[in-house]
């Protein structure tokens, strides 16, 4: 591992287990669970990963993210983009984010058991999730070598 990858992955670790304690210690809670049930670890740019069930999508605690079986790497993307708010929310994330993120999930996943998914505004049309969205692609996209 690159000193600059290690560097990364401390401060990640750093500010989520400080400032960020709230959602991580939620997120080790689920990764012992998910350990204890045979579920194996994947690892993403410093965050830590498990992946369950299918077509669902996924969920952030802090440096630490469950996925669907099979996610694709923008789903892993947008919940690392998560961990990042929550690097900077600490805990206010929560409260602003992490709640109403899963509020909305349910109330959408709802609206379309009732046959009502077709009125829904794309997900990245409220703010919490959109700025997810954005980092993720800011900071997980693999880069470009310059002269490309």
């Amino acid at each position: 591992m690159r000193a600059k990858t290690i560097a990364k992955t401390f401060g990640l670790w750093t500010v989520s287990l400080s400032w960020g304690c709230l959602m991580t210690f939620f997120g080790l809670s689920v990764a012992i669970a998910l350990l204890a049930t045979g579920h194996r670890p994947h690892f993403f740019h410093g965050f830590v990963w498990f992946e369950t069930g299918e077509h669902w999508g996924g969920f952030e605690c802090g440096p630490i993210f469950v996925v669907q079986r099979h996610a694709q790497e923008s789903v892993k993307r947008h919940e690392a983009g998560h961990g990042l708010q929550n690097m900077l929310l600490g805990p206010f994330m929560p409260f602003l984010i992490s709640l109403p993120s899963a509020i909305r999930y349910h109330y959408r996943a709802y609206l379309r058991r009732k046959g009502r998914g077709a009125a829904l505004p794309p997900y990245d049309s409220i703010w919490f999730e959109k700025w997810a969205t954005e980092w993720g692609e800011r900071y997980f996209l693999p880069q470009r070598e310059s002269g490309e």
